[in-house]
């Protein structure tokens, strides 16, 4: 039997329900923590204790109620190298963490790169068994794919609550292969309208099947131009220009590569002025506690020291930047599993390198400072806790989703969080 789980704080309702306040999701992209904890890495909390349990469970006391995974096409297809960057996540296995994900009760974001291995704006290349596809097939391919894709995971117990379509997209998406020239990669730029008749129909087909097989969920348009905020304003408005129906603006946002907070603030400024009806959400993040590779863009060691207590402090200085945006509804971390401590190098790594922004210790694997400041974004519901499971015999007048939409006044069979009776509840 389903359960209702009730969030004891009160919900504001002006005239309708449309008028409430949205809900913040924070968390991280995950991607490789069933990697990690497979292959024995040890988890400590910050004191040292080693935890217990699983990650997922231990993030949720953290206050955390979102995660994110990535999903490639075939990662088999990925180089030797990108496999070693920790490009490996089928559909299988995004299926399975995805479950974890939502039994843990926490919202899902589902990260489409439509390619082999990273897409990202330097790279957005067509899957190898895309590769031979005219437009007018790879149109048919992409809804498809996504529509089968959310069917799986949909029976899988997995269902996304927000769905990228397309990870950092800031120049368009499935260019072409490697090997093309680079005269006819069928790339996207803000004062030019080549190529974009063919992005925004993958696009839309690929947010059709979005809508058709999860229509609660909420679609991202991921972009990373934070640094150049006209290529950022230009390429939503060319999107809006073609009728791209989507929800929320998700950008990346690494200080170290996209400048400082004093930058953010102003494109958060403009983008929720331009895009009033658009969520926004920094579906990415980061910043190093420990040796800051050669090769930023900005040095911000002397505002933010590389280490623990440098870590934190920016994170602190993030959320507290973001809380003054009414807009932003949503702080992921990102590889913020990375933890090397307890692998056995010469035969369970996980990658080829540290990566030391995550929120871990690679050398002790314990917690660092920066990851219990996260529930801070969400402000005044940092400080939710549970109630007691309610009989879902209960009587129940009406239920609503988050954007104020009635959908009837019976449990919901989907996992979710809804407006039940006036409150805001998780179904289980």
């Amino acid at each position: 039997m389903k359960q209702i789980t009730t969030f004891i704080f009160s919900l504001f309702f002006g005239i309708a329900l449309t008028t409430q306040a949205q809900t913040k999701f924070v968390g991280g992209d995950i991607s490789l923590l069933p990697s990690y904890e497979t292959n024995g890495a040890i988890y400590r909390d910050m004191d040292g204790n080693t935890i217990s349990g699983g990650m997922l469970p231990y993030f949720k006391e953290q206050g955390m109620n979102a995660m994110r995974v990535r999903l490639f096409v075939d990662p088999t297809k990925a180089s030797t190298t990108e496999k070693g960057e920790g490009v490996r996540q089928d559909l299988e296995y995004v299926k399975a963490l995805g479950k974890q994900i939502k039994d843990a009760g926490m919202a899902l974001m589902l990260d489409f790169h439509y390619s082999d291995s990273w897409a990202d704006p330097v790279k957005q290349w067509k899957p190898d068994s895309w590769k031979s596809l005219t437009d007018d097939q790879l149109y048919t391919q992409i809804y498809d794919y996504t529509k089968d894709v959310l069917q799986q995971m949909n029976a899988a117990g997995a269902t996304p609550d927000f769905i990228q379509t397309g990870n950092e997209i800031s120049y368009g998406m499935l260019w072409g292969v490697k090997s093309d020239a680079a005269s006819t990669l069928k790339k996207c730029y803000y004062n030019s309208d080549d190529n974009w008749p063919y992005f925004t129909t993958l696009l839309k087909n690929a947010i059709q099947a979005c809508h058709e097989e999860c229509p609660d969920a909420k679609i991202v348009i991921h972009t990373e131009r934070v640094a150049k905020p006209t290529i950022l304003y230009g390429f939503y408005d060319k999107i809006q220009s073609y009728g791209v129906d989507y929800d929320i603006i998700g950008l990346s946002y690494y200080p170290y590569y996209h400048g400082t907070l004093q930058g953010l603030n102003t494109v958060l400024t403009q983008l929720e002025s331009r895009y009033a009806d658009k969520e926004i959400m920094i579906v990415e993040t980061g910043y190093y506690h420990n040796w800051q590779p050669e090769g930023v863009d900005y040095d911000l060691s002397a505002t933010y020291p590389i280490s623990g207590e440098g870590q934190k402090a920016f994170t602190e200085a993030l959320i507290a930047k973001l809380s003054d945006h009414s807009h932003v509804t949503g702080l992921f971390w990102w590889f913020m599993e990375a933890n090397e401590y307890g692998l056995d190098w010469n035969t369970k790594r996980v990658t080829d390198n540290w990566y030391n922004a995550g929120l871990f210790d690679n050398q002790t694997g314990k917690a660092l400072p920066a990851l219990y400041v996260l529930k801070d974004f969400l402000g005044e519901q940092a400080g939710i806790t549970e109630m007691e499971a309610e009989n879902a015999s209960s009587t129940i007048k009406g239920v609503y989703t988050l954007d104020g939409r009635q959908i009837g006044n019976t449990l919901p069979n989907q996992k979710g969080i809804y407006i039940i009776d006036g409150k805001k509840r998780v179904v289980r």
